[in-house]
């Protein structure tokens, strides 16, 4: 069994079936570097072991799946250009990489906010099973900042164009039923009967063949439509929020609790 290296992602086995915990709970499961790092080593470590059959990937405690990147690090992981790419280019994408990627079917069990950082990782599951608390957006917007390339790449091929932009430029959060309408999630269940839904939702999957399971998940990826790569000029643009005195205004706005008003430089 994977053994617990840190407490900022707790994994735990029943049988062929894995829980894996996003622990951060006095914080909403806000997601830390740590976080992001952990994640990755834990869903490609559990990926690589055969006897596995369904991964159930949940937010500690009852408050929330996830919501979002906390921002109270950005000061000192994410205040500029490079830290930037560092952010997100290597700790955001490489553990959405590593869940998307992963061999074994995963199932998302939502509860409460599953926002920012926390629905790119729900999204990158194969199913997304909500409970009635569940609220899902990417509110960006309202921070001064732009999502990576790398992570609405992983965001697009499941909502499509019309609702991704929908998430991006209205920065509205949703709750469960419409996220259920729209596509984000499977279905929707109350929440005490959640935790038996996914698990009976992983149990079915479990009890399947695993390598017809492995087959489709690499054959749906194989049709998914696959951008072309990025130019170093893209990639540049994409950051140069930072360089905005927006970004500064909605930084500064959330940690301070307050509306921001930006000014559009």
């Amino acid at each position: 069994m994977l053994a617990n290296l840190t407490r900022s992602v707790l994994v735990s086995r029943e049988g062929d079936i894995v829980t894996v915990s996003l622990n951060n709970p006095d914080k909403l499961n806000a997601l830390t570097v740590a976080m992001w790092q952990e994640l990755a080593r834990v869903m490609d470590t559990l990926s690589a072991d055969d006897s596995l059959r369904c991964i159930v990937l949940r937010g500690a405690g009852r408050g929330a799946f996830a919501a979002g990147a906390d921002i109270a690090e950005f000061a000192q992981v994410r205040d500029n250009v490079e830290q930037g790419k560092v952010y997100h280019r290597e700790y955001v994408h490489g553990a959405l990489r590593a869940v998307g990627g992963c061999r074994h079917p995963t199932v998302a069990m939502i509860h409460g906010p599953c926002v920012g950082g926390g629905l790119e990782i729900a999204c990158q599951c194969d199913l997304r099973i909500a409970g009635e608390s569940g609220r899902f957006g990417v509110p960006i917007n309202r921070l001064g900042f732009a999502i990576a390339y790398d992570e609405l790449a992983a965001l697009l091929p499941l909502v499509g164009r019309a609702v991704a932009l929908e998430i991006l430029v209205e920065g509205r959060v949703w709750g469960a039923q419409e996220a259920c309408a729209k596509g984000l999630v499977a279905r929707v269940v109350p929440d005490d009967r959640l935790q038996e839904e996914a698990y009976a939702t992983a149990r079915r999957i479990a009890d399947g063949a695993p390598l017809v399971a492995r087959w489709h998940k690499q054959f749906v990826r194989r049709l998914t439509p696959r951008p072309e790569p990025l130019t170093p000029a893209e990639i540049e643009e994409n950051f140069a929020y930072f360089n905005t005195e927006d970004y500064r205004i909605g930084y500064a706005a959330f940690i301070n609790k307050k509306k921001p008003k930006f000014v559009g430089r």
